[in-house]
């Protein structure tokens, strides 16, 4: 009987498909949730702008974003295996406002009382260390609500397809949209604006999505309501280690791409447009990540998650080949076609591999693991920059695909020795 109503149902439009988001989660949820995912889209280079112009020192800028992006790695699974267990509400109402108040106090920190205009470190990095780890993580936390939400429905796989596809749409775009906010307000007003506005946006909206009556939906499972067989069990979270290494692979390519171009750009006299070029990645990815809600229910998973790969990395090649700003933005356009399609697929694989009771948890780790990668990535090409130009940096983004490949076959290979 599914194998006959899983195809009626592709045939459906895939704004159709989309419709049944409000419905589920009420018609307030999704703008909520995508404001309320701004600020993390804005703090990191919040940071650096805010830190590097009031100290005078790339530097220390540098230090405090890296405090960020460490405090988010480790404070997103965290938050998660909290909500998990006491439930979202109250774990995602306070960690935003005390997310806001970090944010307040990194821009304290810079502009220290007395007339002084000299950021001090030990002023700077805790409340950057402060600020990631307090990141309210409502993309992940999202999407665990959209499993739950969906768990009793007869055709949940396909409305987690058009949830999860949606997710990542959003994704893309307050990550292409932070900062772009970031530069104008930064540019045109002031350096500490784009914080301030982050940290209003914190207190307000994701204080609205904490307070959302979809957070009901998932239900607390504290560790000795938790069966034997179920979480607690070490082996149930061996296989999330593959979505998670595909995360982490997934953000060293995001890391180890903007660096790379960055170097390009800057060879070319135009260093400053080297974020318009990554945009260009950004936008595609985000108009195919919807498409994903469209594929065929027989392109399964793992097939996706492969294919999409292959394409990722056959693409990637071909940054060896541009020489102008224009080459390289039609360049960065296919590339960004799989992305989407690639962390739509990953977090499903993740939320459907989650230990019972768990899947907050694995989905914040997810995110850490992303996090983590970009870290990770920008670092190795950045040595690599340095020592051989934009065509060193490009080994990081298709060593990134490559192990993206080769854990989708992985995963294809473990579903095929399972029946």
């Amino acid at each position: 009987m599914r194998v006959v109503e899983v195809p009626v149902a592709v045939r459906v439009s895939l704004l159709s498909r989309y419709a049944v988001l409000p419905r589920l989660a009420g018609t307030s949820f999704i703008p909520l949730a995508l404001m309320a995912r701004l600020p993390l889209a804005k703090l990191t280079l919040g940071t650096l702008t805010l830190v590097s112009v009031a100290s005078s020192s790339y530097a220390l800028g540098g230090l405090a974003a890296g405090g960020v992006g460490v405090g988010a790695a480790i404070g997103a699974p965290v938050l998660g295996w909290i909500a998990d267990r006491t439930g979202q509400r109250r774990v995602v109402l306070i960690a935003g406002l005390v997310n806001a108040a970090a944010m307040a106090a990194i821009v304290a920190a810079c502009y220290p009382p007395g007339g002084l205009h000299e950021p001090h470190a030990g002023m700077v990095l805790p409340a950057a260390l402060a600020a990631g780890l307090t990141n309210p993580q409502v993309g992940p936390l999202a999407r665990a609500r959209w499993m739950a939400l969906t768990e009793s429905r007869p055709l949940r796989e396909l409305e987690r397809d058009a949830a999860f596809s949606y997710e990542g749409t959003a994704d893309e775009v307050t990550f292409v949209l932070g900062p772009a906010l970031v530069g104008a307000l930064a540019a045109f007003v002031a350096p500490w604006l784009p914080l301030v506005v982050a940290a209003l946006v914190s207190a307000v909206f994701v204080t609205a999505f904490a307070l959302h009556s979809t957070a009901a939906s998932v239900r607390p499972k504290p560790g000795p309501r938790v069966p034997a067989a179920g979480s607690r069990r070490p082996g149930a979270w061996a296989p999330v280690l593959i979505p998670i290494g595909a995360m982490l692979a997934m953000g060293a390519y995001f890391g180890g791409t903007q660096t790379a171009l960055t170097a390009f750009a800057g060879g070319l006299r135009s260093a400053e447009a080297a974020g318009l070029l990554y945009s260009a990645l950004g936008l595609t990815s985000a108009v195919a990540a919807l498409s994903v809600a469209a594929w065929p229910s027989r392109f399964v998973l793992p097939a996706r998650w492969s294919a999409s790969a292959a394409l990722l990395l056959g693409a990637t090649l071909l940054l060896f080949t541009p020489q102008t700003l224009g080459a390289m933005t039609l360049v960065m356009l296919l590339v960004g076609i799989p992305v989407g399609p690639i962390m739509v697929t990953v977090y499903a694989i993740g939320g459907r591999l989650a230990p019972a009771g768990r899947v907050g948890t694995v989905m914040t780790a997810l995110a850490s693991g992303l996090v983590a990668g970009v870290a990770l990535g920008a670092g190795w090409a950045g040595a690599l920059a340095e020592s051989g130009g934009p065509q060193s940096a490009y080994t990081v983004p298709i060593t990134a695909a490559g192990v993206l490949l080769l854990l989708g076959v992985v995963v294809m290979v473990l579903r095929r020795g399972r029946g």
